[in-house]
């Protein structure tokens, strides 16, 4: 959880940029994750240094050449203003013909997944003034550990949200950690989210082991496979890779498998099939021309749309046995296309739907209203579902309107325990929150997964006077009405 220090600190920084001139909020994050970056290159030089003085042996370069001083953190951050801001703009050290900006995006994968999606950023920090403001800032900082780098950033992120700009980046976290709980990441896990964005899921996974499973780290082969095998994600946007990339640096990961591409691209027939837990929220109402979709997807749905095209793209990813989560439009539920029918029939018949979650629909406002669910589903190849689990959540904690205040109900607890006691579910009434359907209703209703298909309401039954009584109470109440009338009459005769 973010402090209040730390918080008034991000706060202020974000001001700076906007009284500076620099408003998209996505501008705002990148520019402040290229400074935060040159910081933490800075900072792990200086710790081999430290080692190389403690061990008595030469200095080693890690990133930064003798004379390429003036590029570190270090050394601009005490330089006046126009100094500094002529270091990131004007190439003309030493004859290198570089600038801060341009050393760093020359160190590439030398400094990790961040640096490799270097190529195309661009410094838009206009004036000395506001550099120098916001490098005093970010240096005043503490990010000693972890916990308080990824809390820094995720906070940095929500400004996104807040600002009611590109909010299609932006899963709530607090839905991405319910997801996460349910699927329970184990050691061995390949974890991936096809539709990465700033790797939220992928983050969440993270944090789960760390919170859960602290244990594992002891064992190094787990530590190599969490640092480079656990945790993959494609995105095809430049800016989002960059975002993503250090959001996972920062909260520990550092070298996470992320792949710039389109997903459902004929160009990635290469893509993996052996990940065994994907969790995303791909992107609702895309379309896409036939000729541009990977061929094998087209043989499970043919569609255009983007939502049913990933379903079937992670059926394709899983190995047998993989687990899928997935936010859903609750079109893809009950749509009555060919192609929404056969892609649900897939999952039913040829793999294992376990659940339903249907969400309300003010989750991700303030930026968009539609209505959502999380589909959950393993891949088997061979069938196995016999009955799915539903759930209507109806309350995540925060009011369902643009403000998104907090408030007490809340249902994502009672979704927890009850996921983790489904032998306890059985029994459950339809009229309840929760409750099974068997295959073979689900199988007549065409493949309909909509929770209202199946829920039942239980109708209170309110006995009314009948309407003789009623009538006679009219008449006594208009007796007593002519009654009054005329007494104020007679009072104002008077």
């Amino acid at each position: 959880m973010i402090s209040g220090e730390l918080k008034a600190q991000v706060d202020k920084i974000w001001d700076s940029f906007w009284s500076g001139g620099v408003s998209n909020p996505l501008t705002v994050i990148e520019q402040m994750t290229y400074l935060i970056f040159l910081r933490r290159l800075d900072e792990k030089q200086q710790l081999e240094e430290k080692k190389a003085n403690i061990a008595g042996i030469a200095k080693k370069k890690v990133w930064y050449d003798k004379d390429e001083q003036p590029f570190r953190w270090s050394s601009f951050k005490n330089k006046d203003p126009q100094t500094m801001f002529e270091l990131f703009t004007r190439p003309q050290f030493n004859g290198k013909n570089l600038t801060v900006f341009e050393h760093m995006k020359q160190i590439g994968s030398k400094a990790g997944i961040f640096g490799e999606y270097m190529k195309g950023a661009t410094f838009m920090i206009p004036t000395p003034r506001l550099l120098d403001q916001v490098v005093q800032m970010i240096d005043l900082i503490k990010m000693d550990d972890r916990d308080t780098k990824g809390d820094l950033y995720e906070y940095l992120l929500s400004k996104i949200a807040s600002a009611g700009t590109n909010g299609q980046f932006r899963t709530p976290r607090h839905i991405i950690r319910m997801m996460v709980e349910m699927m329970e990441p184990s050691k061995e896990d390949l974890i991936c989210d096809p539709a990465a964005g700033t790797a939220g899921f992928l983050v969440a996974c993270g944090e789960y082991v760390h919170d859960h499973h602290n244990d594992w780290f002891h064992d190094k082969q787990f530590r190599k496979h969490f640092d480079s095998n656990m945790f993959t994600g494609i995105e095809f946007d430049a800016t989002m890779l960059r975002i993503g990339a250090m959001n996972l640096q920062l909260h520990g990961i550092e070298n996470p498998n992320l792949l710039g591409r389109d997903s459902l691209s004929e160009a990635n027939a290469d893509i993996r099939s052996d990940y065994t837990l994907i969790l995303a929220n791909p992107p609702f109402k895309g379309s896409l021309d036939y000729d541009s979709v990977e061929s094998s997807l087209l043989q499970v749905c043919k569609t255009k749309k983007t939502e049913l095209l990933f379903l079937a793209l992670m059926l394709r990813m899983l190995k047998i046995g993989g687990r899928a989560a997935v936010i859903v439009p609750d079109g893809v539920l009950f749509g009555s296309s060919g192609a929404h029918k056969a892609i649900r029939k897939e999952i039913i018949e040829n793999h294992r739907l376990n659940a339903i979650i249907s969400m309300p629909s003010g989750v991700f406002k303030p930026y968009a209203g539609v209505s959502t669910a999380v589909i959950i589903f393993t891949k088997t190849g061979s069938g196995g579902t016999d009955k799915v689990w539903f759930y209507d959540m109806t309350a995540d904690g925060y009011s369902l309107d643009d403000k998104r205040s907090t408030i007490s109900d809340n249902d994502i607890p009672d979704i927890l325990t009850r996921w983790q006691n489904l032998e306890t579910e059985i029994k459950r009434k339809r009229t309840e929150k929760s409750f099974f359907v068997p295959v073979k209703e689900i199988r007549d209703n065409d493949w309909d997964l909509s929770i209202n298909r199946y829920k039942e309401i239980e109708y209170e039954e309110i006995e009314y006077d009948s309407p003789l009584n009623i009538i006679a109470d009219i008449k006594e109440i208009d007796v007593e009405r002519q009654i009054l009338l005329r007494e104020l009459e007679n009072l104002l005769s008077i």
